[in-house]
C-alpha cells in the first residue's frame, strides 16, 4: 500500500533567490501551461539568436525550454515520460532584484513498491521510475497528470523587474549580461527531479509527517545525524548550521575530487591567543584570488569615522595609510562599493584587505565588483569575526598590531566540501526561505547549477567533471 500526498502548495519554496552516460534515457515532455498570446504563446516577433530559430517570443522560450528538457532527458534512465507542465507569469521582483523561477514535484510519493526506503516522501517523476509506471495518470487535468510545475517570470528585464536583464534564449550560453534561460530550466528542473528537501526549515516539521530522501542523506557534521533521524529541534538548529551540513551519498563524494577545485579559502590568526583561530571567508570576484601558503601580516584597522568605524570610500588620511601601509587593513562595509575600498587601501599601500560585514550572519559572502587596477587579495568576514578582532586592534601601535593573520587557501580540503570530502549544503544563518539546504552551498569551486543563485559562468552541463547535479540525484535513487 502506498501513500500519495500533493505538492503544488510547497512550489515556490525552491525558487531562486563525468559520471557514466545513462543506460537508456527519459523523455522529459513539456506541457504548455499558458493561455493563448501570453508566455509560451506570445506572439511578439523577435529575431532569431544563439541558435535558437524561433521567430516569436513564445516559440523562442518553447525551443529553449526544451533544449533544457533535451539536456536531462539525456542524463536520465526512466521508462516513464517525465512530464513538465509550466507557465510564464509574473513572479515577486523588483528593479533590483526577482525570483527568476520556481519549481517542484507536483505530488510527493512514499511506500510503493520499489521504493528503497520506507517511511520517506519521493518526488513524482523518480517515484514513477522507481515503480515501474506512472503514478500520476488518469486525472483529465493536465497540471495533475504532469509530475512537476514550473513558473517562469514573464516580467524579467523590464522597467520593475530587474531591468536590463531579461531571459536570454539563445543555446549557446553567449547571454553577456542577459539572465541564460536554459540554465534556469535545468536548474528548477533540476528541484522538480528531487534536488530539494520537503522538510520545513523554519520549524523543522516533516511535510505530513514523514522524511523526504532528500533528508536521508542531508547530515550535520555537529552531530553526526542525518535529517531523516533528527528532532524537529535539532532540524531548525542544523538549518542554519553554516557550512556544517553536508551530502553523505556516496556518489557525489566520489564526484567532488572530480569537480570542484582544491583550496578552501580561510584567514588564519596566530596571535594573541584570545582571537587565534581559522575564521571563515568570502572571497572577491576581482584582484588576485587567494594561494597557498598564503600572504602574512598585521591586522591594521581603518578609522575614518566618528564612531570607530572605517568606511575607507575616500583616499586614505595620513594617518591611516601610516597605519595600512604594509600590513592588511581592515575596513567595515558600508555606504560605497567594495572595489572603491580596496582600491584606497592599495593606494595607501595595503598589502590586502579584510571586510567587516556590517550585519549580522554566517558564511560571510563574496565581495562583488569588477576592477582590474587591483592588484591585492580581498576577503569578507562575518560582524561576529570582525567585532572581536577589531577588539583585540584597540591595542596596538600606529605601524603594528600584533594581531597576525594570513589569507590563504587550505589545500587539504575542496572549495564546496568539508575536510571529509563531502559537499556541503546552503545553510546561512539567518535562514533564507527560498534557498536554504535545497542548495549546493555558495562556497563552490566552480559555481555549480544548484547554488542558490544563477551565476555567470555555469554550463549547460549537470554532470561531473563539471556539476555535481547529476550525482546528486543519482544519489537518491535516479
Amino acid at each position: 500500500m502506498w501513500s500519495k500526498t500533493r505538492f503544488l502548495a510547497s512550489i515556490l519554496a525552491a525558487a531562486l533567490v563525468v559520471l557514466p552516460a545513462s543506460l537508456g534515457a527519459a523523455n522529459v515532455v513539456l506541457i504548455n501551461g499558458d493561455p493563448a498570446g501570453q508566455g509560451f504563446n506570445d506572439p511578439t516577433p523577435v529575431a532569431p539568436v544563439g541558435g535558437n530559430t524561433g521567430t516569436t517570443l513564445g516559440a523562442q522560450r518553447l525551443i529553449a525550454f526544451q533544449h533544457a528538457l533535451n539536456i536531462w532527458s539525456a542524463q536520465l534512465s526512466s521508462p516513464i515520460d517525465i512530464a513538465v507542465f509550466a507557465t510564464f507569469e509574473p513572479l515577486p521582483c523588483t528593479a533590483g532584484s526577482g525570483v527568476l523561477g520556481a519549481a517542484g514535484p507536483v505530488s510527493l510519493w512514499r511506500d510503493f513498491t520499489g521504493a528503497q526506503f520506507g517511511g520517506h516522501w519521493y518526488p513524482d517523476a523518480l517515484a514513477s521510475k522507481l515503480f515501474g509506471a506512472d503514478l500520476s495518470t488518469g486525472d483529465p487535468d493536465p497540471l495533475n497528470n504532469a509530475e512537476i510545475q514550473a513558473l517562469f517570470n514573464s516580467d524579467l528585464g523590464s522597467a520593475n523587474c530587474l531591468a536590463g536583464s531579461p531571459f536570454y534564449l539563445g543555446l549557446d550560453n553567449a547571454h553577456g549580461t542577459a539572465i541564460d534561460l536554459v540554465a534556469v530550466v535545468l536548474h528548477e528542473v533540476g528541484h522538480g527531479l528531487g534536488f530539494a528537501t520537503f522538510t520545513d526549515g523554519i520549524t523543522g516539521a516533516y511535510f505530513g509527517g514523514f522524511p523526504g530522501i532528500f533528508d536521508r542523506f542531508a547530515l550535520d557534521t555537529s552531530t553526526n545525524k542525518t535529517w531523516d533521524v533528527m528532532t524537529d529541534a535539532e532540524r531548525v538548529v542544523s538549518a542554519v548550521n553554516a557550512r556544517r551540513l553536508v551530502w553523505n551519498g556516496g556518489i557525489v563524494s566520489a564526484s567532488v575530487p572530480l569537480v570542484l577545485q582544491l583550496g578552501d579559502p580561510q584567514m588564519n590568526v596566530s596571535a594573541p591567543a584570545g582571537v587565534a583561530g581559522t575564521y571563515l571567508v568570502g572571497t572577491a570576484g576581482f584582484g588576485p584570488p587567494l594561494a597557498s601558503p598564503g600572504l602574512s601580516g598585521n591586522l591594521m584597522p581603518v578609522v575614518d569615522q566618528a564612531n570607530g568605524a572605517g568606511l575607507a570610500c575616500n583616499p586614505l588620511s595620513a594617518t591611516n595609510a601610516l597605519a595600512v601601509n604594509g600590513n592588511i587593513a581592515v575596513v567595515d562595509r558600508g555606504t560605497c562599493t567594495f572595489v572603491v575600498k580596496v582600491k584606497n587601501a592599495q593606494d595607501a599601500g595595503a598589502r590586502a584587505v579584510v571586510v567587516v560585514d556590517n550585519a549580522a550572519g554566517s558564511p560571510p559572502p563574496g565581495l562583488g565588483g569588477a576592477d582590474p587596477t587591483i592588484t591585492i587579495p580581498a576577503v569578507r568576514i562575518t560582524l561576529a569575526d570582525g567585532t572581536a578582532l577589531k577588539n583585540a586592534l584597540r591595542f596596538r601601535s600606529r605601524t603594528r598590531s600584533g594581531v597576525l593573520a594570513n589569507l590563504n587557501l587550505n589545500l587539504a580540503v575542496r572549495s564546496g566540501a568539508d575536510a571529509a570530502g563531502r559537499a556541503l549544503l546552503y545553510s546561512p544563518n539567518p535562514y533564507q526561505d527560498g534557498s536554504s539546504i535545497s542548495h549546493w552551498d555558495t562556497s563552490a569551486t566552480p559555481n555549480l547549477l544548484m547554488e542558490p543563485a544563477i551565476n555567470s559562468d555555469l554550463s549547460h552541463v549537470v554532470a561531473v567533471p563539471r556539476d555535481l547535479t547529476l550525482s546528486q540525484l543519482r544519489d537518491i535513487g535516479w
